[in-house]
């Protein structure tokens, strides 16, 4: 009965150890401070390249448009042309009632 009361005193196991007004915090390494630091260099550079960028709006503006003629006709939007190439046909009546005509000439 003593090992219970000793076991059962506090909770061992806690599920959401660190979380909350009371959960544990977990000291840094210096694996997290270093990575911490890598973070921030990059964010930083990727704010000087927001702040500085290599083309003003109006250079940058249309500088693909060339490019849109050459994009288009890709191989995807070949290979679905292809796939789909016997649903997209028009059918008329003269292609649905052509096995009815045997002959031209009239009886």
């Amino acid at each position: 009965m003593r090992i219970t009361s000793i076991l059962l005193y506090k909770v061992h196991n806690i599920p959401y150890r660190y979380r909350g007004k009371y959960g544990i915090r977990k000291k840094p390494t210096m694996k997290d401070i270093f990575q911490f630091k890598m973070d921030l260099e990059r964010e930083e550079a990727n704010m000087l390249i927001l702040r500085h960028p290599y083309l003003t709006l109006e250079q940058s503006s249309g500088h693909m448009s060339h490019l849109k003629e050459q994009r288009f006709p890709t191989l995807l939007t070949k290979f679905r042309e292809d796939a789909n190439a016997k649903f997209n046909r028009k059918v008329t009546i003269m292609d649905r009632l052509g096995h009815l005509k045997v002959t031209e000439s009239w009886d």
